[in-house]
């Protein structure tokens, strides 16, 4: 495969964008097989993995064709897995030639993450919400606040240097910790454990972890397995880094953070 104007190669595309922007299996499986069947591929059949795709078909002049990617991570972007779903729909509907949903999809592709300034606000205000609906009062919100900007401009720094998510989440749940002990010992905020709280609920894999729920749902039971120790792991992490330095800091003041 690699002919843009291929059916199976549009097809496993848009499987590939669906599962590298944290898509469930379920839902990159049946893009799939429907976009193939739209176009009336024969004998298509799909497997996916949460880190990898094998498809395998006919196209409508009998040529076979198969392929298998691994796809070692994923992000989130809802804006991309929701424009290949319409874009799906829009196929099925016979809007489009191959040619035509192949450039879509280009175009789908290179929808932009938020910009930093956006991200870090928006890091910030979410960790002060947070620690405040937790029961953090307003200067406990604040703590967060300025924890987040810190947060997401460390997870920006450490995306550019392609550090591991594990050693990511590790680091990040710990620098917060310490910037929120370190406001918290100059009287900014009451209670610390509030303010870790919002602070770090920017590193928590609540979408994994929903994810692999919904792939247990759909009897993806290897995928689903995969999703929740990912999603273990990451939380084991954050704990490992919050607890380390709250630790620390206890051993060092003589008396407990929280």
């Amino acid at each position: 495969m690699g002919d843009d104007s291929s059916i199976l190669e549009l097809s496993f595309q848009m499987g590939e964008t669906l599962l590298r922007n944290g898509a469930e299996i379920s839902r990159v499986q049946e893009t799939m097989e429907r976009v193939a069947r739209a176009y009336h591929a024969e004998k298509f059949n799909v497997y996916v993995l949460t880190n990898a795709i094998f498809a395998i078909g006919r196209e409508q002049d009998g040529e076979h064709s198969a392929e298998l990617k691994h796809i070692p991570g994923t992000t989130t972007h809802l804006g991309r897995i929701s424009a290949v779903n319409q874009l799906s729909r829009e196929i099925e509907e016979g809007k489009h030639s191959v040619e035509e949903a192949r450039q879509i999809l280009r175009e789908i592709q290179k929808i932009p993450y938020s910009s930093l300034p956006l991200a870090t606000l928006a890091c910030g205000v979410g960790s002060a919400c947070f620690s405040y609906l937790f029961g953090g009062d307003g200067l406990d919100a604040l703590t967060a606040f300025l924890c987040g900007l810190v947060l997401e401009l460390y997870l920006h720094w450490a995306d550019t240097c392609k550090m591991t998510k594990f050693l990511t989440n590790l680091s990040a749940s710990a620098l917060v910790t310490l910037c929120g002990a370190g406001l918290f010992g100059l009287g900014i905020g009451h209670h610390m454990d509030m303010i870790i709280i919002g602070s770090i609920i920017r590193l928590v894999p609540g979408v994994a972890l929903t994810t692999s729920i919904r792939d247990f749902f759909h009897s993806d039971y290897l995928s689903g397995t995969i999703r929740m120790f990912d999603a273990l792991l990451v939380g084991g992490c954050i704990a490992i880094g919050v607890g380390v330095v709250v630790k620390g800091i206890s051993l060092l003041t003589g008396g407990s953070l929280l």
